[in-house]
């Protein structure tokens, strides 16, 4: 709070200074105060550090949201597996009560000897004795399969058990990872609405700057001397998906249709080339083959800062799409305005 606090009356005394050099009778607007830019760059760090934050955070959460899907699906079949083998069970159970009796009936239980003897036809005798060790086989059968069925069940249950454990703990860490995004992004929402419109309008030109000297400085080292002006037919489709969510805005979690994070919307560009990728920035940097930037072609995603927090997918001509960050939309930008960790390509 107190970084709020400091900014605010900071954003005070700029406005009054504005007010004041706008007044009737002043002939010329001096130039702003050489602490007000070293303050407005102070602040500037802030927010990167803090929209840098939310996106590691929305990195964790849409990677334990994964896992949330995942386990929540091993759970289900868990369930279904149980619920079927009880069915088995039931069936089985049934089955050999019903051979049980029909055993009893027939004189089963009776001493080979003792049916010998009662029987009047020897021949009949050992007909029926045969039919005797079939239905004793078959008995012994459904006893095994009761047994093993019930084993399953056993093991089924116990897996089902340790999984809601697993899925209850990722849960935990879904919460905590949307909290900590909240709790930033709130943060930086904060800092943001405790300066002044001129302020602000400011911080946008000096944002620009950098970009601008980043993608020139980029461009000069030559690295695009040699790189593809086209892709390949999946990477072309990717570009093309990525093109028609220009100006969908930025929402941390979100994967389309009407919104989009920055791996939200690299994968769904790939996936609409036909081709699954990884949910998060990170995991697309490391499941991804990677190659070098001077090999680069439409349809690469390149990946920014060295967490691997952020992605893009490039285009040509030097430009990537992305989504940038909350309060911003997917829109079309210079692919060395930030700085490059590394390529990778889905379809390679």
């Amino acid at each position: 709070m107190r970084v709020y606090r400091s900014s605010t009356a900071a954003a005070v005394v700029v406005v009054c200074a504005i007010s004041l050099l706008a007044a009737p009778g002043a002939a010329f607007a001096a130039p702003a105060p050489p602490g007000d830019s070293v303050r407005l760059e102070d602040v500037r760090k802030r927010l990167d550090r803090l929209y840098h934050q939310a996106a590691v955070a929305t990195d964790a959460y849409n990677a334990v949201e994964e896992q949330v899907t995942e386990q929540s699906g091993t759970v289900s079949d868990l369930k279904k597996k149980i619920a079927d083998g009880q069915k088995r069970l039931d069936g089985l159970k049934n089955r050999a009560g019903a051979a049980a009796r029909a055993h009893y009936r027939t004189g089963g239980g009776l001493p080979p000897e003792a049916g010998l003897i009662l029987s009047d036809d020897p021949e009949d005798f050992l007909d029926g004795a045969g039919r005797l060790k079939e239905g004793q086989r078959a008995t012994e059968g459904l006893i095994a399969a009761l047994a093993r069925t019930q084993v399953n069940l056993r093991i089924y249950a116990e897996d089902a058990a340790a999984n809601w454990d697993e899925l209850e703990r990722t849960r935990k860490k879904k919460d905590s990872a949307q909290r900590e995004v909240k709790q930033k992004l709130a943060d930086a929402e904060e800092l943001w609405e405790s300066l002044a419109t001129k302020e602000r309008e400011r911080l946008r030109e000096m944002e620009l700057e950098r970009q601008r000297a980043a993608q020139a400085a980029w461009l000069g080292s030559g690295v695009l001397d040699e790189v593809a002006a086209e892709g390949s037919g999946a990477g072309g489709k990717a570009v093309a998906y990525a093109r028609k969510q220009l100006s969908k805005p930025y929402e941390w979690g979100a994967e389309g249709p009407g919104s989009f994070d920055c791996s939200g919307l690299t994968q769904q560009a790939w996936a609409a080339a036909g081709i699954d990728i990884p949910r998060t920035s990170q995991e697309q940097w490391r499941a991804l083959p990677r190659i070098d930037e001077s090999r680069m072609r439409p349809g690469d995603l390149i990946v920014y800062n060295t967490d691997a927090s952020h992605i893009a997918l490039y285009i040509g001509d030097g430009e990537m799409i992305h989504s940038p960050r909350p309060g911003r939309s997917v829109t079309v930008a210079g692919a060395g305005s930030m700085p490059i960790l590394g390529v990778v390509r889905p379809d390679m």
